[in-house]
């Protein structure tokens, strides 16, 4: 059974996910020779504040 994680900064919106969710699970499909129903996306939004890069929280940096 293929689980497949996604991490990303919160902000997405639904229909955003959705299209994400279709094309990794096409992707999985295509390449991996993957059944649909036997594949789990699970997708965790994090917040700004709790992820950090080069030392710097999300929150904190510039766009």
């Amino acid at each position: 059974m293929p689980f497949v994680v996604v991490e990303m900064w919160e902000g997405r919106t639904t229909d955003q996910k959705r299209n994400l969710v279709r094309a990794i699970t096409d992707a999985m499909v295509t390449h991996c020779d993957c059944k649909p129903d036997h594949l789990h996306v699970v997708i965790h939004d994090v917040p700004k504040d709790s992820w950090g890069r080069a030392g710097v929280l999300g929150s904190d940096q510039k766009d």
